[in-house]
C-alpha cells in the first residue's frame, strides 16, 4: 500500500496478512468547495452543539453512553486517556497541532498523535488534556478555549480509553517539544488533510479484535485509515480522530 508521490513517513505500521485496499473518504461526495478555506468559523459550526438551560456557553462533554458517533461499541476498560486537539487559524485556514512521538517511548513510538496521555485519579479529560499539552509541548493552558469532546474511543494495542478534546487557540502557538516524550512538533491545514491523494483506507482483519472494539471480532474486517503527509503518516486513534473532525466539518458521504 504505497503512499503518494512525496508522501508518507518512516512509521512502522504493523500490518496483519491479508490486508485489503478501502473505499475513499468519507467526504467523498462533498462539494470541492468545501474542502478548501476551512476557517475556525466553519469547525465551530460543524461540531455538534449541546443545548443548555441559558441558550449559552460551549460545547458540552457529553457522558460516555457506550457508543461512538459511528455507532461501534467501545469498552471503558481501559486506562482512561485524553488527548487534545488543538486548532488555529492562519491565513484563513484553520491548523491542528501534531506531535511525533519519541523514537525511545516504549509505546506507539514514532507515531503521529495529539497531546495527550493518562488521566490522573479525579481528573477530568478536559484536565487530563491540557495538562499533558502543557507537559509535552510547552502549550499555554489559559489560552485555549474547549468546545467540547468528540467520540471516545479504544485502542487495541495499548488498552487506552480515549477522550479526544477539541480547543481552539488565539493565534500560532509557539511550542517546544519536551524530548523525553516528543521528537517533532508541527502543524497542519485541515484543508491539506482533504487533499486528494492523501487520505486512505485499508480493511485489516485481526483474530479477536477491531479497532473500536477488542475482543469484538468483526466480519469482513474493519477499515483502518491513514493520512499521508509529506515526512508523517497519520494513522490509528489519530486517524480516527480526524475523520470524525473533518467529516463533522464538511460533512459529505462515500459513494
Amino acid at each position: 500500500m504505497q503512499a503518494g508521490a512525496g508522501r508518507g513517513g518512516k512509521q512502522v505500521i504493523p500490518r496483519p496478512p491479508g490486508v485489503r485496499a478501502g473505499g475513499g473518504p468519507p467526504w467523498a461526495s462533498a462539494d470541492p468547495r468545501l474542502l478548501r478555506g476551512i476557517t475556525l468559523e466553519r469547525v465551530r459550526l460543524g461540531l455538534p452543539y449541546e443545548d443548555r438551560p441559558d441558550g449559552e456557553g460551549p460545547y458540552g462533554e457529553v457522558p460516555y453512553s457506550g457508543a461512538t458517533a459511528e455507532g461501534h461499541v467501545v469498552p471503558t476498560t481501559g486506562a482512561p486517556s485524553a488527548v487534545l486537539v488543538a486548532l488555529f487559524e492562519e491565513d484563513g485556514e484553520a491548523r491542528v497541532v501534531l506531535t511525533r512521538r519519541s523514537a525511545r517511548l516504549r509505546r506507539h513510538r514514532g507515531e503521529v498523535s495529539f497531546p495527550g496521555g493518562r488521566q490522573d485519579d479525579g481528573e477530568s479529560p478536559v484536565a487530563a488534556a491540557l495538562r499533558e499539552a502543557s507537559e509535552e509541548v510547552g502549550m499555554d493552558a489559559a489560552s485555549v478555549e474547549v468546545l467540547g469532546t468528540l467520540s471516545p474511543l479504544s485502542t487495541f494495542s495499548s488498552g487506552s480509553f480515549i477522550t479526544p478534546v477539541v480547543g481552539v487557540l488565539p493565534g500560532r502557538p509557539l511550542l517546544v517539544a519536551n524530548p523525553a516524550e516528543v521528537e517533532r512538533v508541527f502543524d497542519v491545514a485541515l484543508a491539506e488533510l482533504l487533499a486528494a491523494g492523501v487520505f486512505r483506507e485499508e480493511m485489516w482483519t485481526l483474530r479477536g479484535a477491531s479497532a473500536d472494539a477488542p475482543g469484538v471480532a468483526v466480519p469482513g474486517g474493519f477499515p483502518v485509515w491513514f493520512f499521508e503527509l509529506r515526512g508523517d503518516t497519520v494513522w490509528g486513534a489519530t486517524a480516527r480522530v480526524l475523520v470524525e473532525l473533518l467529516s463533522l466539518v464538511v460533512g459529505g458521504t462515500r459513494t
